[in-house]
């Protein structure tokens, strides 16, 4: 048998040692990432966590049933949900082994945005790569989203993870791993399209042809969705919301400078926009191939997720988020190493003081600690009914009714009655029989801080018009209604009240509770 020369034993044993490198990698970061939410592994489910995935998921696990009885069924694919019943099979159903699922996915993704950023910034100086995962460690959209049982994580590993297969040229299994992601979420087939017209501006047929098989598993999937349900997407109202509902013009513009502004604006990640926008064209990297497709990538899904999704969640552009943040570290080796340094401390500094910072205008609580709060919020309340209020029918909006009706997740110890309303306006709380519930319970559903946008009326008016706002249910509207207030608890700009009427048993003590909630 002949020798092999130097240079290929090199490579040989550079291969041979390559999982234990992948190995080295991942534990660095995934042991900080444990670690930083160490203290949060036992924190109770947050709105479509506990209305929608934790339940499918459970249902999966205990009845076998892929379409959920326990939530609303929707057009999401089970995969996540899938992964998370296997756990609960193999180890038993807990909160931390949720969180810690979650985070072993998050892990993966920040080695794999690592391995994404080595082929992206080929061409530089210096060591980029190790920035990407230390920008999404910092940011605090990636912290909440990496401990929570929801879609969007996963569907950024399995971004990230595609990506660099199709710059590796390994096209099929770069296919399989599309295929993968929009049993996922559905709104990933946006990236195996893209693939898709790549190929054939190339002029690769064969290898365009792969990146079919990821629209036919997600019509395999609405298939069995529509045979089980009646509907394509699962649900008409789900559908009128997520797409009918977001398909208006004004709500699309509306949704995509949103979009735009919290990629490259928010949480000062516009000092690297501009870093980025003055190296565009002077950076060899940018310059490459393989970067025009990264960037299309990141574009397509911004501009998908712009147009549908009622709720318009910041979580949905973690894949964009992912790729921007790769493009800042090319960007910054093209400046004075000074000036790179300067602009890095800033942006870490700015998204770590955005972990506790909450805009003058409405976002969603999961975007930051404002989640922690939330959730600190409905515990110490549903403790306090609990003992408060035991076989009382409490009224309240979704998804904290299922908290209320289910131990599971991490509310309550034995089961509360309720009464759903969709929301807190006080025509709907009207509408409720008074004979239906002896106890109302509101919560800060819409981030509203006094002195922020809201208070204008030209912001009100178009939130009235295009988004259905109204302002919720007072005090003395409540009084009117026959509720009085019994006990409110605040925390850092959020606030959650219960009402009871005066037939309904006092508690014998609430001192207690009165002490603010602090947040994470």
């Amino acid at each position: 048998m002949p020798k092999l020369p130097p240079f290929a034993l090199a490579a040989a044993e550079r291969k041979k040692k390559r999982p234990y490198y992948l190995i080295a990698f991942w534990l660095l970061f995934a042991l900080p990432l444990l670690a930083i939410h160490f203290g949060l592994l036992t924190l109770p489910f947050f709105w479509d966590e506990l209305g929608q995935f934790v339940p499918t998921a459970l249902d999966i696990a205990r009845t076998g049933a892929w379409i959920p009885h326990s939530a609303v069924p929707n057009v999401h694919p089970p995969g996540v949900e899938a992964y998370l019943a296997l756990l609960y099979k193999i180890f038993g159903y807990s909160i931390p082994l949720t969180r810690v699922a979650m985070l072993l996915v998050a892990s993966i993704g920040l080695l794999c945005t690592f391995l994404l950023a080595i082929e992206l910034s080929q061409g530089t100086k210096g060591a980029p790569a190790f920035l990407p995962p230390l920008l999404l460690l910092a940011s605090p959209l990636f912290y909440t989203q990496s401990m929570m049982a929801q879609l969007d994580m996963p569907a950024m590993v399995f971004t990230v993870v595609a990506l660099l297969l199709f710059i590796k040229r390994q096209y099929g299994w770069a296919a399989a791993t599309t295929v993968v992601l929009v049993l996922v979420k559905e709104t990933g087939l946006v990236t195996p399209f893209v693939f898709f017209l790549v190929l054939l501006y190339r002029r690769r047929l064969r290898q365009a042809i792969y990146f079919v098989a990821p629209a036919i598993a997600l019509f395999g999937w609405l298939l069995f969705l529509r045979h089980g349900t009646g509907y394509w997407l699962g649900d008409p109202g789900f559908a009128h919301y997520n797409v009918e509902y977001a398909l208006h013009p004004v709500r699309m513009l509306l949704s995509f400078a949103r979009r735009l502004y919290y990629v490259l604006v928010a949480e000062f990640r516009w000092i690297c926009s501009l870093i980025i926008f003055f190296t565009l064209f002077l950076c060899p990297p940018f310059r490459q191939r393989r970067w025009k497709v990264a960037a299309l990538v990141a574009a397509a899904n911004l501009v998908l997720v712009s147009a549908l999704g009622g709720a318009e969640l910041e979580r949905y552009l973690l894949p964009t988020l992912a790729i921007f943040y790769i493009a800042v570290a090319v960007a910054l080796t093209c400046i004075p190493k000074r000036l790179a340094i300067a602009a890095t401390g800033a942006l870490v500094a700015g998204l770590v003081a955005s972990y506790w910072w909450n805009p003058p205008y409405p976002f969603p609580y999961e975007n930051n600690l404002a989640m922690v709060d939330f959730v600190r919020l409905q515990k110490a309340a549903a403790e306090f009914a609990e003992q408060a209020f035991p076989g009382r029918m409490i009224a309240t909006a979704w998804p904290y009714t299922a908290g209320l009706r289910n131990p599971d997740y991490g509310f309550v110890k034995s089961k509360l009655h309720t009464v759903e309303t969709g929301d807190f306006h006080y025509a709907s709380i009207q509408k409720l029989p008074p004979d239906s519930f002896d106890v109302l319970i509101t919560y800060t559903r819409t981030w509203m801080p006094s002195g922020g946008v809201i208070q204008y009326p030209v912001v009100r008016k178009i939130l009235t018009h295009f988004y259905d706002w109204q302002p919720d249910i007072t005090t003395e509207q409540c009084a009117a209604l026959g509720l009085n207030e019994v006990i409110s608890l605040r925390s850092r700009g959020q606030q959650i009240t219960i009402y009871a009427r005066k037939r309904s048993r006092k508690p014998t003590s609430i001192a207690s509770l009165r002490q603010p909630i602090s947040g994470g």
